[in-house]
């Protein structure tokens, strides 16, 4: 069998999630890697076939998406083309983890797309959702990369297809502790603004993973260092605690760690608020910004000892055994996927 898998390449939770998806998947068929996206930091241990610029989405430095950046960078010729290029039509499957080219290019064939990503966990009816109804957001989740079958991964199991994180093998395997500063990764915001905010807190100590900045720097209880895979994972497993985004893997990796969490959805992103949103449910903290106005709760949770306990079970090549028989092969009866479904469901 012959599978294409198409990972978006902005941020870095979906280059993450590969890290374990693509070997497994390497094991049991002919696998050719697309990725495309220009705001990723992670290096893939496996060959990308093919890599486009595709659709991404610039951050900006005050908390939000660069709408502006965004739009200039859109190139909607060069994407096209990028569609009409692929050939999906020499894969016997596709698995798509909210890539645009890819989707579309099924879409325009009018060729199978599996869906495996967090985003078809978030559209759900099941999954939560933040109070103010954003109808752009959805709309971006639902047709940004179309598919015909979906399955995804939350924070919990909301529904049939919805199954907990895929935590990678190499945080699984980490040995954490407890040393004395919390990890903050805020793609969205610059250095200045992040340095300015965490300062107030005297006697705190902070790593701050920068997007922006290629040298570490260190201002008296702040150290601004470069996103570097290891570097970032070994600090997550030490800290006290983390401050992230409400985007999907960074959260998942520190609650699988039983690290405390607190999470500050980007302006204007309609995923990650939708994140905020379970995550609260879960107990864990939000804030909206990095403002003067929050410190108090940021305060607060800087003396809590408080955790969320969670359950993240290594199931992925279950997962993925479950796709394979259900849309790799046609010939397949459809007893044996109800047998993986059944089997998946006494495991979660």
């Amino acid at each position: 069998m012959k599978i294409l898998y198409a990972i978006q390449g902005t941020g870095n939770g979906h280059l993450s999630r590969s890290m374990d998806i693509v070997p497994l998947l390497q094991k049991k068929a002919d696998v050719d890697v697309l990725v495309s996206g220009i705001q990723g930091d992670l290096k893939l241990p496996f060959p990308v076939k093919y890599q486009f610029k595709g659709l991404s989405f610039i951050f900006g430095k005050s908390g939000g998406v660069d709408m502006y950046n965004t739009f200039i960078k859109l190139k909607s010729k060069r994407l096209y083309n990028e569609i009409k290029q692929l050939p999906v039509e020499n894969y016997d499957l596709v698995i798509n983890d909210f890539e645009p080219v890819s989707a579309w290019a099924c879409y325009s064939a009018d060729k199978e797309c599996i869906s495996l990503s967090h985003q078809s966990a978030v559209i759900s009816s099941k999954s939560p959702k933040p109070s103010n109804f954003d109808l752009i957001g959805q709309m971006v989740l639902r047709y940004y990369a179309p598919s015909t079958s979906q399955y995804g991964f939350h924070f919990e199991r909301y529904d049939k297809n919805i199954f907990t994180p895929v935590i990678r093998q190499q945080i699984r395997a980490i040995k954490t502790s407890v040393k004395d500063h919390y990890t903050v990764y805020l793609p969205a915001y610059d250095d200045e603004r992040i340095l300015k905010s965490l300062s107030r807190f005297n006697g705190v100590k902070w790593e701050v993973f920068s997007k922006h900045n290629k040298k570490p720097i260190i201002e008296k209880n702040i150290s601004i260092l470069p996103i570097q895979n290891d570097l970032f994972i070994e600090s997550l497993a030490s800290s006290k605690g983390v401050i992230c985004g409400a985007g999907f893997e960074a959260p998942a990796e520190a609650l699988f760690m039983q690290k405390k969490l607190l999470v500050i959805p980007m302006k204007g992103q309609y995923e990650q608020h939708c994140n905020a949103a379970a995550l609260s449910l879960l107990g864990v903290p939000v804030i909206k910004s990095l403002k003067k106005k929050h410190n108090d709760i940021i305060e607060n949770w800087l003396l809590s000892d408080k955790r969320v306990e969670v359950d993240y079970p290594d199931i992925t090549e279950r997962i993925l055994e479950q796709i394979l028989t259900k849309h790799g092969q046609q010939h397949s009866s459809l007893d044996i996927a109800s047998k993986w479904d059944k089997e998946l469901e006494m495991e979660l």
